[in-house]
């Protein structure tokens, strides 16, 4: 059944608030994709806090075109699916891939992240960034290393005095 004018006007508008208040959005192809693989994305596009849909292209690039965001065209052409991150914008790139991985019939198209256009290697790359919390550990790590070493060879120094 075809949409009324009023029901695709509805959509772009949902369409241009999500791409409006997104962080990043991956676009990817799910053509021959199983149910259960596209269940299991879609459990952990949830867990993430990724919003994943499928939205027909050509809503899809009104939508852009109301927010002034070109570029997509060629990767809007045939089976589509957009993975919105809502709060992290490397939690859609990093689902994707870690799916894409079992998964052979999901392939990243292109993406988009601080209004900047990513090809399928920039989004390939977004998806090995460690998470916040890891980069926060390390980083904790690094500052802590000379204190540390500095405690031990205190200590050391200490113990060869009280001998």
């Amino acid at each position: 059944m075809a949409l009324t004018r009023e029901q695709k006007a509805s959509q772009i508008e949902e369409i241009a608030e999500l791409l409006q208040n997104c962080k990043s959005f991956v676009i990817v192809s799910y053509k021959g994709i199983s149910v259960a693989d596209d269940t299991a994305l879609r459990v952990k596009f949830r867990q993430a806090g990724v919003t994943y849909k499928v939205l027909k292209n050509r809503l899809v690039l009104k939508a852009m075109e109301k927010l002034g965001i070109s570029g997509y065209n060629e990767s809007l052409e045939g089976s589509s699916a957009l993975a919105f991150s809502m709060t992290d914008p490397l939690a859609g790139p990093k689902v994707i891939a870690e799916m894409s991985a079992t998964v052979k019939a999901l392939e990243v198209k292109c993406g988009r992240m601080d209004d900047m256009y990513l090809d399928v290697e920039k989004v390939n790359a977004l998806a090995k960034i460690p998470s916040k919390e890891t980069l926060l550990a390390q980083l904790l790590g690094m500052l802590l290393s000379p204190i540390t070493g500095l405690a031990v060879a205190l200590n050391q120094v200490a113990e060869k005095q009280a001998q």
